[in-house]
């Protein structure tokens, strides 16, 4: 039976030549992810050992929800992490204002064929990375920055196989919602999303990313990618280089029968309705669906190639007056590409509100919080009640091409309304 891309990774952390689907097995970790919000207890948990912490190197501590801080404990949560990793300056440290975790992270920190895990459920977006990620409590992420392993039982593949091109202002978002539609919201528990076809060409890496993010609201233990072209030519964007010999295994394999068929040339915009990201629906069923504010911004559409195609929409035009529309990039270096470009620019001329780089909206946090009543359409990740702000809100989660096209009608719209 052809191993999966998971089960790989699995093997050669815990020093095995294979592993079965169900096996328990420890397995070494290459790095560990903590920020603001889940970050606390794992130092509680740390500092009560009593353990040096051996390996700082391999630790990415991210002050990024919370950013900058909005109230006297987050400030205080934050004076707290940046005095206790002053004892520790290997520790890979990054303050408020560099970006999300998960952004960050995917800008040349996580390597094909690492086991990377995170206090953080969203940590399974480095799987577009050909690594094996995924999010633990925040106890076990104290033990895997002390101890330098986890236990994980193989989780069973499932092989989503995908099929021809994306059409213009459809996008990885669109691809994973209408997986979640399919699969439900515990269709994949405890398993791993694999990705193959000849549709992983249209696939940017931008939303190889956005899908590997959200697999985790179908339940999924991990998602990954297969280590192609694509994904080469990007890490070496960021200075990496890739050994192929040594990673032939992530590469791309035939011969694997799927359990899922998507034809990306036939999907079109996708919209998750209140409360389930899983709630999906075409953007048609749910068009002229008054709007109070918009959200562009997350660990899943946050990046530079998702505020590009919002601004292609909104340049020359403006959101509609009973419409805010938020955009808060994903990281420092977006930010900078930004203003650079001159996407910022397009931006405020539409009327729209630029945050620091930051989770801010996406969990209810700051920078954009909804009241009650109101209804938002996000380019985040979930919309489960009370998740951006007040229980008594609607959230409807959507990609930035369906946002922006939304805050300038007042309502939701299909992007292709607006083809140039």
């Amino acid at each position: 039976m052809l191993h999966s891309l998971t089960a790989k990774i699995l093997a050669r952390a815990s020093g095995k030549e294979k592993v079965e689907v169900g096996e328990t097995v420890i397995a070494k970790v290459d790095k560990v992810v903590i920020h603001d919000v889940t970050g606390p207890i794992t130092l509680e948990v740390i500092e009560e050992l009593k353990h040096q912490i051996r390996e700082p190197e391999k630790l990415y501590v991210f002050l990024d929800h919370y950013s900058p801080s909005p109230s006297v404990p987050a400030s205080n949560i934050h004076r707290k992490f940046r005095s206790f990793f002053s004892n520790y300056p290997q520790t890979k440290f990054f303050d408020v204002g560099e970006g999300i975790c998960h952004q960050v992270m995917a800008e040349g920190n996580v390597l094909p064929g690492e086991v990377v895990v995170g206090a953080d459920s969203h940590t399974t977006t480095y799987g577009a990375l050909a690594a094996f990620s995924t999010g633990v409590g925040s106890t076990e992420a104290a033990y895997a920055i002390l101890a330098g392993k986890l236990w994980f039982k193989v989780p069973e593949p499932v092989y989503v196989k995908l099929e021809g091109e994306l059409p213009r202002y459809v996008c990885g978002k669109d691809v994973i919602l209408r997986i979640l539609g399919i699969i439900g919201q515990e269709g994949a528990n405890y398993k791993s999303l694999e990705f193959l076809g000849s549709g992983l060409k249209s696939l940017s890496m931008s939303d190889r990313l956005t899908i590997a993010n959200m697999s985790v609201e179908g339940g999924a233990k991990n998602a990954v990618f297969p280590l192609d072209d694509t994904l080469i030519s990007y890490l070496e964007g960021f200075g990496q280089h890739i050994e192929l010999g040594k990673l032939a295994y992530l590469r791309p394999s035939g011969g694997i029968n799927p359990d899922l068929i998507i034809d990306l040339s036939r999907l079109d915009p996708m919209v998750a309705k209140p409360h389930s990201p899983a709630n999906v629906s075409p953007v048609g069923d749910v068009e002229g669906l008054k709007i109070d504010a918009a959200f562009i911004g997350s660990c899943t559409n946050g990046r530079y190639e998702d505020l590009l195609m919002a601004a292609e929409i909104l340049k020359g035009r403006r959101i509609s007056r009973s419409v805010r529309l938020i955009i808060t990039p994903a990281s420092k270096k977006i930010l900078t590409r930004m203003l650079e470009n001159g996407i910022a620019k397009i931006f405020l001329d539409a009327g729209a509100v630029i945050t620091p780089p930051s989770c801010g909206a996406c969990f209810g946090g700051h920078l954009g919080v909804v009241g009650d009543e109101e209804v938002i359409i996000s380019s985040s990740n979930r919309n489960f009640v009370g998740r951006m702000g007040s229980p008594k809100a609607k959230i409807y989660l959507a990609s930035p091409a369906t946002v922006a096209a939304s805050a300038i009608e007042g309502h939701i719209t299909d992007p292709r309304n607006y083809l140039r």
